[in-house]
This record gives C-alpha cells, structure tokens and sequence, in this order.
C-alpha cells in the first residue's frame, strides 16, 4: 500500500483531509446545532457525507447528559437548559469554549466505545501539550483534568484537579456526534450553576487561567495539527 512508505508526516496530512473540518463563526444556538449534526450522522451513514469535525461556539447555557441528577442542577433560571442526549451529566457551554463537534464513523474505526472516548481524550492531552499544558485522565472522571498543586488542597488533603474539558459521546448506528468541549476563555463563573458532570470539591479552569494567552483560533490549529495522532486513517 503506497500509504505505508509514506513519511509520516504525509500520512497525517492525508488523514487529516479524508474528514471534513467545518468552524462555525459566531455564536450558534444549540437547537439547530443538534438538528444539523443529526442529519449529517445520517448522511455518513448512509454514504452520502464525509466524516465531519465541526468546531462551534454557543451562547451561554447548559446541557444535561443521560445520567444527570436533578440535584445537580443548582441554579435551573440561570440560563437555558437542554437534554442533550449524550452520555455524561451537566456540563456548560458558552463564549470563549470550544465546543468541537467529532462526527466519525465507527463502523470503519472499530466498534469500541471506551477506545473511541480514550482517543478523544487522548487527542485534548496532545493539543494542550502544544501549549506545554500537562492534561491528564481520571479513572472514573471522563474528560481532562489539570493538577493543581498551586491551589489548597481538598478538605481530605487530595490534591485539587480542575477540568479543562469535558467530554460526553452519542452514537446512532455506530456514527458519532457531541463530542468534546474544551476552555479556553470562558467566564468560569457561568459554570456555578450547576455541580459540573456531578462532580464536587474539584473545580474547573481554562486555558487563559492557566496562564496560556490563546484563542480559539490558536487551539483549532492545536486540534487539527494532533487530530491524527488519536484518529488514524481507517483501513
């Protein structure tokens, strides 16, 4: 296969173009988000569209995943909330994250759930380590976190770990949407409405509170730039 003899940096860049990348301009209401990601799902599906990331930024608002607690949900006229359909709990969106939309069939990357949201997570580590940003993984905290040995430890003297991206997955006839959110200048006050993805004590930051002066732009160049590493070719 000629692909193989490649260097590899040729293999990513022709990886890279095999999936359409689409960034939306200004703030997109999440309503015609989900309408439009269901109908390319379908479309990839059947054979019509290619795989798609679809990068986007919402208006203020929150969403609630398939295992949210109404408990969790603190401040419920803060702003608007949705039933999002993915796996996880309450989570926020708003001006200065990046919502990245990861529309991948897995029919042709393999049927594994847990390896898919492991790629996923794997590919925010990659792009925020070219920001010389450490992220790391959780057992049994889906997204990445960010140790923060700089701020008081937890009552029960656990060091304090902040989210920087939280991470929630639907699948229909084995195509993905939702995909991953990512903080790069969010008003982290915002997030105070709810207990984020059911999770107390630990906190949640960003990209410029962790002293990295970038912007969407520059993390979309991070994201694609790595988005190979996570997300080979399929055979």
């Amino acid at each position: 296969m000629l692909r193989a003899i490649l260097p590899v940096a040729l293999q990513r860049a022709i990886c890279w173009l095999m999936v359409e990348w689409i960034t939306e301009p200004g703030l997109l209401d999440y309503e015609t988000a989900v309408q439009r990601m269901e109908a390319r799902v379908a479309a990839i599906h059947a054979g019509e569209a290619e795989e798609l990331i679809w990068l986007v930024e919402h208006p203020p608002l929150y969403t609630a995943g398939t295992s949210a607690k109404p408990a969790d949900l603190t401040d419920a006229t803060r702003f608007p909330v949705y039933a999002a359909g993915r796996g996880g709990q309450y989570t926020y969106h708003g001006p200065g994250q990046r919502v990245v939309y990861v529309m991948l069939d897995l029919n042709k990357r393999g049927r594994d759930v847990r390896a898919f949201v492991a790629a996923m997570e794997n590919w925010v580590i990659s792009a925020l380590s070219e920001f010389n940003l450490k992220g790391e993984i959780r057992e049994g905290r889906v997204g990445v976190w960010i140790a923060r040995p700089d701020l008081p430890p937890l009552l029960d003297g656990q060091m304090r770990e902040d989210k920087i991206a939280a991470i929630g997955v639907k699948l229909r006839r084995w195509v993905s949407f939702h995909g991953i959110s990512i903080n790069v200048e969010p008003d982290l006050e915002h997030y105070a409405g709810i207990v984020p993805c059911g999770i107390s004590g630990h906190g949640v930051t960003s990209l410029v509170d962790m002293g990295r002066p970038v912007d969407l732009g520059d993390l979309d160049v991070a994201l694609k730039r790595t988005f190979a590493q996570s997300f080979p070719e399929p055979e």
